[in-house]
């Protein structure tokens, strides 16, 4: 009875164990279909570019709040956006040039602001104008696209950026960041816009609350890319 009791006991620790390993997977790997995990192929010479919009709430580290630090990480003592802070990784371990998207008109940092402007524009099909062009955008094969999650899809500034440029040819990386929502539909949105490209499935997505401890997930998921 004794050695039953031994083993029912052991047999429930290795499933607590096993739990609380899940528990601590910082990045989730997401691929529409689960088959397709190859690694990117690329010549030595193919020019690789990060491209991210990000919306830090606060640049006070001294100030931030809880809530604000929903869409921001602080490193060394300044604030980051959440993808802003992946997109510096991926560039570091890459060899990518980095490109930020910015609209003409500034989105405030006051989450309720931004809130409001969001829904607007979703509700509106928005097109919101873009600061700055990608130079020689011609020249990169390889695009990495970053973005928060905003109500289940991509802000509508990704739209604009995606309906800018022909990427014909090109490899999409999408990577974004969310509360736990993942890519939603946004692969297949990239998709239908970008009917010429090659949008890689099994992109990356980080919970907003594991920002600031995912940058070895984010360099394992890089590797098994190839880079």
């Amino acid at each position: 009875m004794k050695k039953k009791f031994l083993l029912l006991l052991s047999f429930m620790l290795i499933l607590i164990v096993a739990g609380c390993g899940k528990e601590k997977n910082h990045v989730e790997h997401q691929p529409v279909n689960q088959s397709h995990v190859a690694k990117i192929e690329r010549n030595a010479d193919d020019k690789i570019l990060v491209v991210y919009f990000s919306v830090p709430e606060s640049d006070n580290a001294e100030t931030i709040t809880e809530e604000e630090k929903k869409s921001a990480v602080v490193i060394d003592g300044e604030v980051l956006g959440n993808t802003q802070y992946i997109a510096q990784i991926i560039r570091q371990n890459s060899g990518a040039d980095i490109f930020r998207i910015e609209p003409v008109t500034p989105y405030p940092m006051n989450h309720g602001e931004i809130e409001q402007i969001a829904t607007k524009e979703r509700r509106d099909n928005a097109l919101p104008e873009i600061l700055n062009k990608v130079e020689n955008f011609d020249e990169y094969k390889i695009i990495f696209v970053g973005y928060p999650i905003w109500y289940g899809s991509m802000p509508r500034i990704l739209y604009s950026f995606f309906g800018s440029y022909n990427f014909a040819g090109k490899t999409i990386v999408p990577f974004i960041t969310s509360g736990g929502s993942g890519f939603a539909n946004t692969i297949s949105e990239i998709k239908n816009i970008q009917p010429n490209a090659n949008v890689i499935e099994n992109g990356l997505s980080v919970k907003r609350e594991v920002i600031k401890s995912s940058e070895q997930d984010i360099k394992n998921w890089l590797k098994n890319l190839g880079f």
